[in-house]
Parts: structure tokens; C-alpha cells; sequence
């Protein structure tokens, strides 16, 4: 949590001067809304109190974006238009002077809301700007220092991607090109474990946000290959993910890069958390896995590992089983392909088995299945 909290504290020192401003703007905006039928001054001077905000911190921002000439004229407006409906206030209160602020802050609401708008759509050219442009300078220096902004800045689009699809901005990602950005740092084994676990969740957001448009990249690329490499918990995790996203042609895409064998050979790795991710991942293979992925896993030696696995670790339960109704259940093969795998399964346990009453057990709960996993 700590972490968390950390990273979101960078992503607002990083957009500041621009959530200083949409914070005003909804102040304005919301007292605005308060003093329709009120005819007490608090609301209107906590308005004021933010458009004087409003105009401190859209002066320093603005000026260092010249180019955006539409926002300072609509935040000149809107100052112009929260004065116009305090004045339009008289000691009276009367039928002109309620009406006329009533079309006053209708359009200090909708003004705002252009407003928001806009800033939104700057700090998404200023999200994906920052790491784009951080990137490249990577790749012309000669040493990869200075992690931590970068890393800073794929978190920022993280939290932009996890909230949801906007046509805008995936325009605005494909102009910018962050993906292959993303998959170079991925792919650079010059850079940390943690730069290139990011960049792998952010390559995953990305494909999240849009599969239809991201999944080529994934498999065109070098990506599957180096997320196999890595071999980490994080790594086979995010495998998982694309594997449930993009189906029967990642798991292809694994299988002619020799990721199958490797996923496999990862069940026998020290710590176990790699482990469990490793079997996650394997899973998920026999569930979308074609004959030829299937055929990788099995004659890898997964039988084997699965038996002993279940014969040695209490999280490991009856994952011969589960694995055997996975291919079952799956999208990937066909009923006869499914039968034939079936009995192969039955003979590599049969094979692994150390003992009569271990082997009549496992081959028990293939033969009557289990849970799906």
C-alpha cells in the first residue's frame, strides 16, 4: 500500500499545474451548481476564492504551453463569467436578477465541463509524451540511467489505461508509437527486472484497453519470447493474462518460439511463487492450447513434474487432474485429440508413479476428473 501511495504522490507532482487548474474548475463549477436557488453569499465567495486559484495556476501552466490558446480563452471566459453572475446578484433578489443568474451558471457548468475536457485531453498528450520522450533518449544514450522516471511515467499510463476505453486517446497512443517504445525496454536486457516487469504490465494494459488493436504487436514482436526469458513470477503472470485475452494464437505464437518447454522446465524453479504462476500459466495453455502446444507440454516432461509436484507440495493438489480437465473443457483441441491426450496422460502417470496406491489415485481422479482450475 505504501508503494501504491508512493507512485500515485508521483503521478500528481508529475501533472500538478494541470490538476491544480481541473481542481479549480470543479470548485467553480460545483459552487456554481450550489448557488442556483441559494441566496446566501458563502457560495459565491467560495467560487470567487477558486477562480482566484484558478487564474495563479492556469497563468504559470499556460504560459509554458503557448500552444494552447482555446483553453486560456475558455478560462478567461469562465473568470468572466462567475464575476458577471456575482454581480448580477443585487440586494433586491429579484425575478430578472434570479433569471439571469440561472443562464449564468448553466454556462459556467457547461463551460467547465469543455474545460475539464480539455485539460483531460492535455494531461493524456503530456502522459504519453513524457514516456515516449524518455525513451528516446534511452535508446540515443549510451547508459540507461534514471529508472525511476521512467518507471514514474509507465505507471502514470497504467492509471490512465485502467480507466477505461476512449477513442481519443487510443488515437493518441498509436500516433505516439508507445507501444514499440514499450517492447524495446521489454526486450533490453540492459534494464532492470523491475523497468521491464513494468513495461511488460503496461505492453498488457495496453492489449487490456484494445485487443483488437494491440494483438498484432504482441505477436509479431519479440514480446511473447521475452516475457518466456524472464521467467518470474511477474512475467508468467502477465503470460497468463495475455493468454486469456488473446487465446489459441498466443499460445501458437509460445510454441514456435519454444516457450512451451521453458514454461514447463519453470515448475521445477526454487521459489515458489514462480512455481504457482508457472502452473497458472501451464493451465492455461490446456485450455487454449492447440495439438501441437499440448504435445510440447507432455512430451516435456509435464507429466512427470505434475505428479511429482502433487506428491510434494500440499498447493499442488490433484493438479494432474485439473490439468486433465482443462484439456477437456478447452478451446484448443479437437474430441479425438482430446481422447488421445487422455490416454497419454493416463501412461506418463502411470510411469511417474512411485508406488501402486499413488498411481490407481492419480489415475482415478484423470479418469473422474476434477474441479477446473
Amino acid at each position: 500500500m505504501e508503494k501504491r501511495g508512493a507512485e500515485e504522490a508521483d503521478e500528481l507532482e508529475t501533472h500538478q499545474p494541470l490538476f491544480k487548474i481541473l481542481d479549480a474548475v470543479h470548485r467553480v463549477s460545483h459552487d456554481s451548481q450550489l448557488s442556483h436557488n441559494s441566496l446566501d453569499s458563502d457560495s459565491d465567495s467560495s467560487a470567487i476564492k477558486a477562480l482566484l486559484e484558478l487564474r495563479t495556476a492556469s497563468t504559470s501552466i499556460l504560459s509554458a504551453n503557448p500552444d494552447q490558446s482555446s483553453l486560456s480563452q475558455h478560462l478567461s471566459r469562465l473568470s468572466e463569467l462567475v464575476q458577471e453572475r456575482r454581480n448580477s446578484k443585487p440586494p433586491s433578489y429579484g425575478v430578472v436578477s434570479f433569471v439571469t443568474r440561472r443562464v449564468r451558471s448553466h454556462e459556467v457548468s457547461r463551460l467547465a465541463s469543455e474545460i475539464e475536457s480539455e485539460l483531460n485531453a492535455l494531461i493524456d498528450r503530456e502522459t504519453v509524451s513524457n514516456l515516449t520522450n524518455s525513451v528516446s533518449k534511452l535508446r540515443r544514450s549510451s547508459e540507461l540511467s534514471d529508472e525511476d522516471q521512467l518507471l514514474d511515467e509507465m505507471f502514470v499510463l497504467q492509471n490512465r489505461l485502467s480507466r477505461g476505453f476512449d477513442i481519443d486517446f487510443q488515437h493518441l497512443l498509436l500516433k505516439s508509437k508507445v507501444f514499440a517504445e514499450l517492447e524495446w525496454v521489454l526486450c533490453n536486457p540492459l534494464f532492470s527486472n523491475r523497468v521491464r516487469e513494468k513495461a511488460a504490465v503496461s505492453i498488457k494494459e495496453l492489449v487490456l484497453f484494445n485487443k483488437d488493436v494491440f494483438v498484432g504487436s504482441v505477436l509479431v514482436g519479440g514480446i511473447v519470447k521475452a516475457l518466456v526469458s524472464m521467467g518470474c513470477s511477474c512475467s508468467l503472470e502477465i503470460l497468463s493474462t495475455l493468454i486469456k485475452a488473446i487465446k489459441s494464437p498466443l499460445v501458437d505464437e509460445m510454441e514456435s518460439c519454444g516457450g512451451i518447454s521453458k514454461i514447463v522446465g519453470y515448475l521445477s524453479c526454487d521459489d515458489m511463487e514462480t512455481r504457482v504462476r508457472a502452473m497458472n500459466c501451464i493451465m492455461e495453455i490446456g485450455y487454449y492450447g492447440r495439438k501441437e502446444a499440448v504435445e510440447a507440454m507432455i512430451n516435456g516432461g509435464l507429466i512427470k513434474k505434475l505428479v511429482e509436484l502433487q506428491r510434494l507440495e500440499m498447493g499442488f493438489g490433484k493438479c494432474v487432474a485439473r490439468f486433465g480437465v482443462q484439456l477437456e473443457v478447452g478451446e484448443g483441441l479437437r474430441q479425438r485429440e482430446k481422447r488421445a491426450f487422455k490416454q497419454q496422460i493416463l501412461h506418463k502417470v502411470r510411469e511417474a508413479c512411485v508406488c501402486d496406491a499413488e498411481s490407481a489415485t492419480i489415475v482415478a481422479e484423470v479418469l473422474w476428473g476434477s474441479s477446473p482450475y
